[in-house]
């Protein structure tokens, strides 16, 4: 498998989770009781993983091709400025949720309005890169880059979807899909 095909795989992974997140928020606006400490886990893998190991290895990618191609560079720049926005929006919704676990009072709706504006906002980031920056770089990179990149990027490590999964995120995931039952 190839590099962008491991990253866009890791954005199928990560929308099936938002997809899961986005039926909650149908489910709160129409008045069920969240499962807060749930949804502080499933936001906290999001990011944690995007973090750590997803950004990570795009970052290093894309900046082993930056200044072959204006085009490029000004997709690159758009895509470190998402990067940015849904790192504070993953932020903002986990201080908020953390709140809530810590008794602080927050309108139902506003706690809504975060979720919603995260997966929305995450979906239209992954799919600017999968259209538009992946496309891209297929398009100018080499056989030698991506040898190289292989050699230089860590290993995809994904501890809910990979091969090696974690017993921890897989109990997530199980109790996410029993939730939204």
């Amino acid at each position: 498998m190839t590099i962008v095909a491991e990253l866009h795989s890791d954005h199928l992974n990560l929308d099936r989770l938002l997809d899961i997140l986005s039926a909650k928020v149908a489910k709160l606006r129409a008045g069920t009781r969240p499962n807060y400490r749930l949804m502080a886990d499933a936001i906290s893998y999001i990011g944690d993983y995007a973090d750590e190991y997803h950004h990570s290895r795009e970052d290093r990618m894309l900046a082993w091709f930056h200044g072959r191609d204006a085009q490029l560079d000004d997709l690159i720049q758009q895509c470190e400025t998402q990067h940015q926005h849904v790192q504070a929006l993953s932020r903002d919704l986990s201080d908020a949720i953390d709140s809530i676990l810590n008794d602080t009072l927050m309108p139902m709706e506003q706690l809504i309005d975060k979720l919603e504006t995260y997966v929305r906002e995450q979906k239209s980031h992954m799919a600017f890169e999968d259209e538009q920056v992946f496309v891209r770089l297929e398009k100018l990179a080499q056989p030698l880059d991506w040898a190289a990149l292989r050699e230089q990027l860590p290993r995809n490590v994904d501890p809910l979807f990979g091969e090696h999964q974690s017993e921890e995120y897989v109990e997530l995931y199980r109790d996410l899909l029993q939730d939204m039952a």
